[in-house]
């Protein structure tokens, strides 16, 4: 990249014009090493459709990701939540594990876990890839559960095309009841996309999509990825929302969080099997000062493949049009952007930048496109770093937009702060 069309256009950027390239570079070279240049990335991002539990013509096949464990069983309604021999996977290689059982050994609806050994102890876990968790009303304790309906979800519309100017409405499912409830997606179906149709919005952006144990973080604190939240509903009936929304021709965006994952260690991923470095980096480093969750370890491949996987997974299996991505100061920034006003370039192109992560969301806009190119992505930023919404060949990022969240946290900070008394309305 000889001539950087970011630098072109920003000529302050000419200082850093090196460390642009260089990070495109970079994230060239990380492609590669999914594709040898023979495929597209997006043919080289499976883990959905490898790991977790799937059913073939033949059998069942459950595989997980597990390089610190020595001792894997699956365990549940149909072993009487006992842990058996019968049941244990066996490792494949490279952390690998595997079981195949019956067609009969498991139902629709049933509810299982993992037991996890590893040399220093053991737990249960849900798995890593698992598509479906439930919440047992009395216990309050999380359970991964067979999803296999009898008959599979006929999509009636197709995906939209991208809105030229996105006027988004964002919303949380469960809150959107003006009753004193939890609503769900076939309410939001039924009492909400009608208004929003009518209000003019082209583009409906859903949070608290990804399952999460804490229903109090509004979605923000994620354990299982591929899940959808069963608080709303079956995944039937979110796709049965989306397609409404496309019959409408509103364009659907996640609000999917790949800046931290939740610290709960039997819900989540935290120290899933014995370790705490799986997906995430190991000691201080791998825990949010603020937001006590996990962050992600970005220059791991197991991490990439995990994350890259769960975008292709939303986009292919749920048609989403698109994905905001939360907190991507939190994650361009060793330290996390916490109490940093950014008030000259260095700051976007010093040690303090953590490259791996803007090579992962160079990596993950690319596969977006790939998967479908009508899609788009939008990132929260607070720092302004320039090139976040810039494509990728021309030297930036590769995000279609920036949401400044700086503009949102001011206002609700002078909300909060000033007296309705002092507010001038003249």
């Amino acid at each position: 990249m000889k001539h950087i069309p970011l630098v072109q256009l920003d000529p302050l950027l000419k200082p850093f014009e090196r460390i642009i390239a260089k990070r495109f570079q970079k994230a060239r070279l990380r492609e590669l090493e999914f594709t040898d240049g023979k495929s597209l990335l997006k043919d080289k991002v499976n883990n959905h459709l490898y790991y977790g539990l799937h059913k073939t013509e033949t059998h069942w096949v459950f595989r997980e990701k597990a390089p610190h464990a020595t001792q894997l069983f699956l365990f549940g309604d149909f072993s009487y939540w006992q842990i058996n021999e019968q049941f244990a996977l066996t490792p494949l290689g490279n952390g690998d594990w595997e079981i195949q059982l019956p067609l009969s050994f498991l139902k629709h609806g049933e509810l299982y876990k993992l037991w996890m050994v590893w040399q220093s102890g053991a737990d249960d876990r849900l798995p890593s890839h698992v598509t479906r968790v439930v919440q047992d009303p009395v216990t309050k304790v999380f359970a991964a559960q067979v999803w296999n309906p009898a008959t599979s979800f006929q999509w009636k519309y197709p995906t939209s095309t991208a809105p030229k100017s996105p006027l988004i409405y964002e919303a949380h499912i469960g809150m959107s009841s003006e009753n004193p409830e939890i609503s769900s997606f076939l309410a939001f179906k039924e009492n909400v996309l009608p208004r929003i149709k009518l209000l003019g919005y082209n583009t409906i952006q859903l949070m608290a999509i990804q399952e999460h144990p804490y229903y109090g973080s509004f979605g923000y604190q994620v354990s299982n990825f591929f899940a959808p939240s069963s608080r709303f509903g079956t995944p039937e009936e979110l796709m049965e929302l989306i397609d409404a929304a496309h019959q409408l021709e509103i364009s659907v965006i996640l609000d999917i969080v790949h800046s931290h994952a939740v610290s709960n260690v039997k819900e989540g991923l935290s120290m899933f099997d014995g370790s705490d470095s799986l997906y995430f980096f190991s000691g201080e480093k791998g825990h949010h000062p603020v937001w006590d969750s996990r962050c992600f370890n970005y220059g791991k491949i197991e991490t990439l493949q995990f994350l890259l996987s769960n975008l292709k997974y939303w986009l292919d299996e749920f048609h989403f049009d698109g994905f905001r991505f939360d907190g991507v100061t939190s994650m361009c920034y060793w330290n996390h952007g916490i109490g940093v006003d950014y008030l000259n370039y260095d700051q976007y192109f010093d040690e303090n930048v953590d490259e791996d992560a803007l090579i992962y969301l160079q990596l993950a806009n690319t596969l977006i496109k790939q998967v479908n190119p009508n899609a788009f992505s939008i990132a929260e930023d607070v720092s302004g770093m320039p090139g976040l919404a810039f494509p990728i060949d021309k030297g930036g990022v590769g995000f279609d937009f920036r949401m400044s969240m700086g503009i949102a946290d001011y206002w609700g900070k002078t909300i909060k702060e000033v007296p309705d008394e002092n507010w001038n309305v003249g």
